[in-house]
C-alpha cells in the first residue's frame, strides 16, 4: 500500500475507531477550529484512491469505512520500519533494543519464553 501522512493516519485513527463515517461526521471529532470541510473531503479521497478507505454511496453524498485493520496497518509499518533501518533483520531491532535498554533480560526471557509457545518448541 501507498504510505500516508500523518494527518492522513490522524484521519484513519477516527475511522479505526468510530466505524463508517461521513465527512460531515468526521468533522465533528475534530476539536475548534475545526478544519475545512473540504480540506477534509480531499484527504478522504486521497485515502480511498491510496486504498486505505471504502466507501457507500448514499445520492450525492458518501459514507466512508476503513479497507484496512489498525492492526495490520501497524505490521505493515513495522516492516517497513525493520526493513528500511535494520536490513530486515528482527535480530538487529531485538539487539537495538536490548543496547538501548529498552527492553531488560527478563522481558528477553519472556518474549523467548512467549516464541516457544507459539511454536510449540520445548527448551
Amino acid at each position: 500500500m501507498k504510505k500516508i501522512t500523518a494527518k492522513e493516519e490522524e484521519i484513519m485513527d477516527f475511522f479505526w475507531e468510530k466505524g463508517n463515517l461521513f465527512v460531515k461526521q468526521l468533522l465533528d471529532y475534530y476539536p475548534e477550529p475545526k478544519p475545512h470541510y473540504n480540506t477534509i473531503s480531499t484527504m478522504v479521497r486521497a485515502l480511498e484512491e491510496k486504498g486505505y478507505l471504502g466507501y457507500h454511496s448514499f445520492g450525492n453524498t458518501y459514507q466512508y469505512y476503513p479497507l484496512i485493520s489498525k492492526e495490520t496497518y501497524n505490521r505493515q509499518n513495522l516492516r517497513n520500519m525493520i526493513h528500511r533501518y535494520f536490513g530486515n533483520s528482527y535480530k538487529r531491532v531485538v539487539s537495538a533494543l536490548i543496547e538501548e535498554e529498552d527492553l531488560s533480560l527478563e522481558e528477553l526471557r519472556e518474549l523467548i519464553h512467549e516464541i516457544e509457545n507459539k511454536r510449540n518448541i520445548r527448551p
